[in-house]
């Protein structure tokens, strides 16, 4: 269904193509996985395939890539529309109308597709990915999960027999994100319909996947093969892969139920140790104010008073006719490292744009450093919180890297220099006359966050900081946010990445329909979690183990 026959691809300006000799084939009814560090030309491969490459990003495409025995040199993307399905990391760029509804429709009435048949599909898809009370929204009020959710659902209405994804599960939580990849599984098994698609977060997809094709490096030989052999010398891997190598597992085990059957003697080794500390432990964490008790709701009990970096306390924001925030009570304390976690729309954004001063509280009060964000001038309210969103191209304006990180240390008032050696540790390689619109999401994710980081404000927001980011990238982002906690920076982020949480969250908080409902330490909150839970806590439950790291260090 889709061949690749040696083809490199050469953007203009570069001195080496960024995908070379690329040769495989991806037969009907297969769901094939790329995987691969950031950088290395998963986004090329797949835009060749749709055709957007080279017909819309230019460059030089050598070698010949055929969709259903049509040559995508000769076949413009809109000529391959009928067969091929593509959604990218960039879901706002692929939106053309205002509601829902109209957006699921769209594909197909550009299609001719009858009214009826538009209409049943419509229904079947709203049904499928659980969008139907979002029917009449409109995708500017959309969350990023829900938006992602959207973008899928506009390009499986046309039935396409090819389904490009890049990253489709980013910014959904772990039960959508379930949900969407059963769907895809279903359309594969039961239609026939062939899906490439790229993504970082393998703990999620590595099981549905038929075969696994790995870019190593830029430029380097792409190496296809099952998802056991290509992980056993896959630089990226997934936690369940990761523990299966350190436990020496063979074959090694891609889900967590093949590895739980198998880690009885893993246990036994670890019984009567403690699971070490993977985040620093925080002297003084204030005590969370909560909403009245439900049945559900969890309580952490005060360890004793400290001051806080921001204070939010009954906050309540409306966004036209949706309540995003109710009755919220939260306080951060100085080094607290807080991951707010719940499903797609519950207000964690909401929550971190009112900490920032980007939305104004319809009731209660919000505290930041002392001061009340929405009514604090910019340049003083810089030094107190920072904010990377979920769409980083939003702090990007200048042409290079060079010229973004010059403007963010003039802006911080911070040595020439700070902004670039913080690009630098995040992803090394990042040459200074690079465009940021030439970089991958992940890159340019880990430009946007350097620019924050360099006025180093007491109160860091992220949101959804691993969208597009690789293993390496993650564990290097661990490290910068670990360091900015130990000098005593309180960090709020907004995530769907369990095993990101489990890394660093020295608390979680778990929001649902605008409400806290869980809130104390992370440990606590997740091993009873079955959404919410790290890869290496279901394998090793009871035991409250969350990383790989941790069971790295108790063996050693």
């Amino acid at each position: 269904m889709i061949r690749f026959e040696d083809v490199s691809v050469t953007y203009e300006g570069a001195a080496e193509p960024v995908v070379r000799g690329v040769d495989f084939e991806v037969p009907e009814g297969e769901l094939v996985l790329l995987v691969g560090p950031s950088g290395v030309g998963k986004s090329t491969v797949l835009g060749a395939v749709s055709g957007l490459v080279p017909h819309f990003t230019g460059g030089t495409l050598r070698g010949r890539v055929t969709v259903a025995g049509r040559d995508t040199r000769t076949h413009k993307p809109r000529e391959l529309a009928d067969v091929v399905g593509t959604v990218g990391q960039d879901t706002l760029a692929h939106f053309v109308t205002d509601t829902v509804e109209d957006e699921l429709a769209y594909g197909m009435e550009s299609l001719g597709l009858a009214p009826e048949v538009i209409r049943r599909r419509v229904e079947e898809t709203l049904d499928l990915l659980g969008l139907a009370g979002l029917r009449e929204r409109p995708i500017a009020t959309l969350s990023g999960g829900q938006r992602q959710r959207v973008a899928i659902g506009s390009v499986l209405t046309p039935h396409p027999r090819v389904l490009v994804l890049d990253e489709p599960t980013s910014a959904l939580d772990p039960a959508a994100a379930e949900e969407v990849l059963a769907v895809l599984q279903r359309l594969v098994h039961d239609l026939g319909t062939t899906v490439l698609m790229a993504e970082h977060r393998l703990e999620r997809v590595i099981q549905y996947a038929d075969r696994v094709a790995l870019l190593p490096a830029p430029g380097a030989p792409l190496v296809l093969g099952s998802p056991a052999e290509v992980m056993a010398v896959s630089p990226v891997c997934p936690p369940v892969v990761d523990l299966g190598r350190l436990a020496g597992w063979s074959p090694l085990p891609l889900t967590v139920r093949d590895a739980r059957r198998r880690a009885g003697e893993l246990r036994e080794r670890l019984s009567g140790r403690e699971a070490p500390h993977t985040a620093p432990t925080v002297a003084a964490v204030p005590a969370p104010r909560v909403p009245a008790p439900r049945r559900f709701l969890r309580r952490r009990t005060p360890e004793s008073a400290s001051p806080q970096v921001a204070e939010v306390g009954s906050l309540a924001v409306r966004r036209g006719r949706v309540d995003a925030l109710r009755h919220v009570d939260l306080g951060v304390a100085p080094g607290e490292t807080v991951a707010l976690m719940g499903r797609n729309g519950a207000g964690k954004s909401t929550l971190l744009s009112a900490l920032v001063g980007l939305v104004e509280p319809s009731a209660g009060s919000v505290r930041v450093g002392g001061a009340v964000p929405h009514r604090t001038a910019p340049p003083d309210l810089v030094r107190r919180v920072g904010l990377v969103p979920q769409e980083p191209r939003d702090l990007l304006y200048a042409d290079t890297v060079a010229a973004e990180c010059a403007a963010a240390d003039r802006d911080a008032q911070a040595e020439p220099g700070t902004c670039r050696a913080l690009v630098s540790g995040l992803l090394p390689g990042i040459a200074d006359d690079t465009h940021p619109r030439d970089l991958s999401e992940g890159q340019r994710l880990a430009l946007a966050l350097a620019v924050v980081l360099t006025a180093r404000p007491p109160l860091l927001l992220l949101d959804e900081p691993t969208r597009g980011l690789d293993y390496a990238a993650k564990a290097r982002l661990v490290t910068v946010l670990r360091g900015l906690a130990a000098e005593g920076h309180a960090i709020v982020l907004a995530t769907h990445d369990v095993e990101l949480a489990a890394e660093i969250a020295h608390r979680v908080v778990l929001l649902a329909e605008g409400e806290v409902i869980a809130d104390g330490p992370m440990a606590d909150i997740v091993v009873s979690s079955p959404s919410f839970a790290p890869q290496v806590t279901k394998i090793l439950a009871p035991q409250q183990w969350l990383t790989a790291a941790q069971v790295r260090e108790a063996l050693a």
